[in-house]
């Protein structure tokens, strides 16, 4: 390479690196719920429909509040200190109503007709302690805005529609200014809501991405001084390995993509991707050198048999991350897209920058080789000699391990969890975990209501039949704070017959329910407006459950809906599940249906370039078998560790394809290239363990030991992820090293 040629690659990278530095203040971040619902799904077509009538049933924050110590909530200057609280929050911009126990009133039958007197009188002792056994027997706010052993109260917030990250932030800003100026501690107040979750998860990604990228780069600097026992060496790999982070993100910035809760994993694997890529061309270049090859020589031969074999294997990875394009769920989609894009901004950073900046040193300035390249060649050579006199040991254990793994697989559970995903020892998962024990849970759970022709949805038929389908509601453990317009008119029947607890039900019968329907008219619009709709031929029975798991939530599901379709009077109603829940959950399905399918494809294609490659079936076959090792490790590992595959753990089975294809590639090209030199097969195989055999297995440890960054996560999903590459790319390397050589001499006469 000329000076001229250097110094222009040299320069354009630098000005490529102010650029990429000042665009990464774009860098856009997000959370959001909804794109995690699969595209293109009837029931989402059906939700958004459902939503235009109504509203979006995960616009509210939760707000919870402990009483001090030794106290129930039933004290005066709590309860008051808890209204003003509750007013505070409602004057919030983001906000609109807030509904809370101190904020409550019963329907009151009056001789002038339907007043209504306030749930609690916080000031009057001697009310307040039958106001409390009241309450307490009261269904509609025991789990919802009172914990059963009346120690806290909690209140729904609403917020606007369609909360932004910037708006979420404010909000968040905004209630926790309002919570310090309240009087109650940071130990006293909890929260949940999709507002909440924006802003702390948002905030943990951002945290991942520095972890990972300051952690992978330590890790890596390590190892490759470990390697190249040069400074100047290791400062190049970094460089090049730095300089493709930085443009990575740039491209991100630049084409708009957002950042979303799989994030953490980019550092991690531009790092992994592009120190593979340095140590293939460094350690060619350098043997090169080391046979007496100019620098010029160096570079040509470094370039046509390496840097051809690692565009193919840049090009596999990024085949893999493609699959990921199968996922109706956009965020996977969004991954394999940016994950693709950074495969190939590390492969022309390193081939272009890395070898330019080769040019500048010496040869025992880049790697010490004195006694190191003899060590490494005598132990190739001899687990060369081992796997071609165990032959029969290493296919029995295949066998073997095929089999283990078969059963591992058949144990794989997707019933997904939300406490699954949430960061470890962070306030948002304690508070989750609150919730979830005192309340209600976070889980939307809901059934779109559908009046019949010739009904109103105020009818009284029509509010009996719905009132089946809550009962089989409340029949499930994991449902609460059932929530429908029976809910009014069972108010106002309690007033108007005794006032009792047993009173609050639906009126006996036809006659019953007229004589209310005069009060049922006064009640303002604001008491149903979220549950009926303007033309009354639609419904919704809200409610919320706790975390048990997709998969079971889906047999709930089923036996409501199994209920109600035998129970339920079709001529009057129809129900329908509906709901972010019900969206959020059927990922499960599809993840495996995608994945499946994803892999699928990239087999194919990734087939179809190495029959370009080698241009003989049973070259392609050699190729393909030992890549199904790391895949049934990861099927394995799930089912054995009791992982849950869901949305965020698919993205294993493309990382592990399309990663650990490279080694083969690499391992046959060099066969091939030895084999058509005349090279016999056994001396062939002899050299490519030799000159090949060193690359593949320092890049394997540096994968192993990079995707172990992860395990530094807070994120659940993301150790998952680092832990299960790890190990299925340690035994890539062993069925390159085992497998591939058995099958050559098996195979390629």
């Amino acid at each position: 390479m000329n000076a001229r040629l250097r110094t222009s690659i040299l320069i354009g990278y630098a000005l490529l690196a102010i650029l990429a530095a000042f665009s990464l203040l774009n860098l856009k971040f997000g959370f959001d719920f909804s794109k995690f619902f699969p595209q293109d799904d009837p029931d989402l077509a059906f939700f958004e429909e459902f939503v235009e009538e109504f509203e979006a049933d995960d616009n509210f924050l939760l707000v919870a509040v402990e009483s001090p110590s030794g106290k129930t909530a039933f004290d005066t200057a709590f309860l008051n200190q808890f209204h003003a609280y509750t007013l505070a929050l409602q004057q919030l911009p983001l906000t609109g109503s807030v509904l809370g126990l101190t904020k409550i009133r019963y329907p009151l039958k009056t001789p002038f007709g339907l007043t209504s007197t306030p749930a609690l009188h916080r000031n009057d002792p001697t009310r307040l302690v039958r106001d409390s056994a009241r309450i307490m027997n009261d269904e509609r706010f025991v789990y919802n805005l009172i914990s059963p052993d009346a120690t806290t109260l909690a209140m729904v917030v609403r917020t606007t529609e369609d909360m932004t990250l910037g708006a979420s932030d404010s909000l968040m800003s905004s209630v926790q200014r309002v919570t310090d100026n309240s009087g109650f501690s940071e130990s006293q107040t909890h929260f949940l809501g999709r507002a909440y979750f924006q802003s702390e998860l948002v905030k943990m990604q951002k945290r991942e991405i520095t972890v990972s990228t300051v952690v992978a780069g330590i890790l890596v600097t390590l190892i490759l001084f470990f390697i190249y026992r040069r400074w100047r060496g290791v400062l190049i790999a970094m460089v090049s390995i730095g300089l493709g982070l930085l443009l990575f993100f740039g491209v991100l910035s630049v084409l708009g993509r957002e950042l979303n809760a799989m994030a953490a994993l980019y550092p991690v694997l531009m790092v992994i991707v592009g120190t593979s890529d340095v140590i293939h061309l460094m350690t060619k270049y350098v043997d090169e050198l080391r046979f007496g090859k100019s620098q010029r020589d160096a570079l040509r031969i470094t370039l046509k048999e390496i840097g051809l074999a690692t565009f193919l294997t840049s090009a596999t990875t990024a085949i893999g991350f493609a699959t990921l394009l199968t996922s109706r769920v956009q965020p996977i989609r969004d991954f394999g897209i940016n994950a693709g894009i950074g495969v190939l901004v590390a492969y022309v950073t390193v081939v272009t920058f890395t070898m330019a900046l080769l040019t500048l040193f010496k040869q025992d300035q880049i790697m010490q080789t004195e006694g190191t390249v003899e060590k490494w060649d005598s132990w190739l050579l001899r687990l060369n000699v081992w796997v071609k006199n165990n032959t029969r040991i290493i296919s029995l254990g295949s066998m073997a391990a095929v089999i283990i793994c078969m059963i591992g697989i058949s144990m794989i559970n997707t019933n997904y969890s939300i406490i699954g995903n949430m960061p470890r020892g962070a306030k948002i998962t304690s508070d989750f975990q609150f919730f979830e024990q005192k309340f209600t849970g976070f889980r939307p759970f809901e059934f779109a209501v559908f009046v019949q022709p010739g009904y109103k949805a105020s009818d009284f038929k029509v509010l009996r039949e719905m009132d089946i389908v809550e009962d089989a509601m409340r029949a499930e453990p994991a449902l609460r704070a059932i929530t429908s317009q029976t809910a009014l008119v069972k108010s106002v029947n309690q007033a108007m017959t005794g006032g009792t607890a047993s009173d609050y039900q639906l009126p006996k019968d036809q006659a019953a329910f007229d004589k209310i329907s005069p009060m049922l008219a006064r009640a303002p619009a604001s008491a149903t407006a979220v549950l009926v709709n303007k033309s009354g031929d639609k419904a919704r029975i809200t409610s919320r459950s706790l975390d048990i798991g997709s998969d079971s939530i889906r047999n709930m599901a089923n036996r409501i809906s199994a209920f109600a379709k035998t129970n339920v009077d079709s001529s009057i109603i129809k129900v329908q599940e509906t709901g972010t829940g019900l969206l959020l959950d059927k990922n499960s399905v599809y993840v495996r249906e995608s994945l499946l399918w994803g892999l699928g494809g990239a087999v194919l294609l990734i087939s179809f370039l190495m029959a370009l490659l080698f241009r003989d079936w049973k070259m392609l076959f050699v190729a393909l078998v030992p890549n199904t090792v790391p895949l049934l490790l990861a099927g394995a590992l799930l089912g054995f560790l009791g992982i849950d595959l869901e949305a965020g753990i698919s993205i294993v089975f493309a990382v592990i394809f399309g990663i650990a294809v490279d080694d083969s590639i690499h391992f046959l090209a060099k066969y091939r290239l030895v084999r058509g030199r005349g090279v016999a097969q056994d001396e062939a195989i002899a050299v490519t363990f030799r000159e090949s055999g060193k690359a593949i297995i320092l890049t394997s440890v540096i994968l192993f030991f990079g995707f172990l960054v992860l395990l530094f996560s807070v994120h659940p999903p993301s150790v998952a992820v680092g832990l299960l590459i790890s190990v299925t790319l340690a035994s890539a390397v062993l069925a390159d090293l085992l497998i591939i050589p058995v099958l050559l001499r098996w195979l390629v006469k």
